[in-house]
């Protein structure tokens, strides 16, 4: 099975998260968003998967730093512009694999879902 993670590579819970597939023997891609950046179609598929809410994060100081005309009114269309512009906005980490897509690190979600 082929892993990505996707993250940014100094984020406490990605290290964690990356820390845990390597304990586990997982084989995994990563993709660092701050320096390689995020498609658009990516971010449709997860939240067309997850919904925006999910995938945006609101409880970074990214998002909190925003101009408050970003902050109001976010729609799904509005959220992905925002995290195409920003990939810090992105929730993180986002692991994906066939028919897997978790976003954040929990690891009894990572252990349930590549057993």
């Amino acid at each position: 099975m082929a892993l990505t993670i996707f993250g940014i590579r100094n984020c406490d819970t990605t290290k964690k998260a990356r820390a845990w597939l390597d304990a586990a023997g997982k084989s995994y891609a990563f993709h660092d968003y701050k320096t390689a950046g995020i498609d658009a179609g990516l971010l449709h598929a997860w939240v067309a998967e997850l919904g925006w809410e999910t995938v945006l994060n609101r409880a970074g100081t990214t998002f909190r730093g925003l101009a408050d005309v970003d902050k109001a009114g976010v729609d799904a269309e509005k959220a992905i512009v925002l995290m195409v512009a920003n990939p810090s906005l992105i929730k993180r980490p986002m692991l994906v694999g066939d028919g897997i897509l978790i976003a954040g690190f929990k690891p009894e979600t990572y252990a349930a879902a590549l057993r």
